[in-house]
């Protein structure tokens, strides 16, 4: 797993370079000091894993995730400080360790890692020789929240938009939210009806009422029913490459 270590601490990087030895599967690529060293090699290297400082120079941890486009990695924050543990979880942060990082903590953070994976396999090329595929507009899909339930059909949900470990769907007058995280969901929906407009957000393509420019070279989609949803720069060039002749 393709890994990137983001801390202003030198010796805090090195230190948690030195635990990550131990686990084979964890490719380090890189490091960065701060968000601004961090952006573009996110951009760059692609990494499926992010171990996260919060506290750094100029933007923190959660700014540095808000500025991601596009499909941001799997993430595990590595801080001196307690107080963040609530709005890291609303970050879709798979664990939160504290400094100075112990071995076995280290360890079940990777198995959480590994269990993440293991959720979102069905999804791939050999999941879907297992007997799963994408779901399209015309699959049919479970929703249960809290005492109701509804058995929906997928072209008639169009937004889906991630709320911590969670994802609300947006269909008819309904907004269920259902225990999931926002890139698994990705990884089973068809890709040629659904679009991940931006960190939080999936659209239903069919559902697009209107496309206007927005700030930094994004766009503004207006769906049917009035929902406005922002697709940040990187991915307004993914859509318009999709939609073009």
């Amino acid at each position: 797993m393709k890994t990137l270590i983001v801390d202003d601490e030198r010796l805090a990087r090195n230190e948690l370079r030195r635990l990550l030895e131990n686990f084979p599967k964890i490719q380090i690529v890189g490091e960065a000091a701060n968000a601004d060293e961090a952006l573009p090699m996110i951009d760059e290297l692609e990494p499926e894993l992010l171990f996260l400082d919060i506290q750094m120079p100029g933007k923190n941890g959660f700014e540095l995730l808000q500025s991601i486009e596009g499909k941001a990695p799997e993430v595990i924050f590595t801080t001196a400080y307690d107080e963040y543990a609530i709005k890291a979880f609303e970050f879709n942060a798979l664990d939160y360790l504290l400094k100075p990082v112990e071995l076995a903590r280290l360890s079940e953070a990777i198995h959480r890692v590994e269990e993440e994976q293991h959720a979102t396999e069905p999804s791939t090329s050999a999941g879907q020789s297992s007997g799963h595929k994408l779901l399209g507009e015309n699959d049919q899909v479970f929703v249960k929240d809290g005492e109701k339930c509804w058995f929906v059909k997928l072209g008639k949900v169009r937004l889906f938009e991630s709320m911590g470990n969670y994802v609300r769907l947006y269909f008819d007058d309904q907004k269920p939210l259902v225990l999931k995280s926002l890139n698994a969901l990705e990884d089973r929906l068809d890709p040629v009806t659904f679009f991940r407009a931006n960190r939080k957000h999936i659209i239903n393509l069919q559902w697009i009422e209107k496309i206007e420019p927005w700030f930094s070279g994004g766009l503004l989609v207006t769906l049917r029913g009035g929902d406005k949803i922002e697709i940040s720069r990187r991915q307004a060039i993914r859509f318009k490459d999709l939609l073009s002749l």
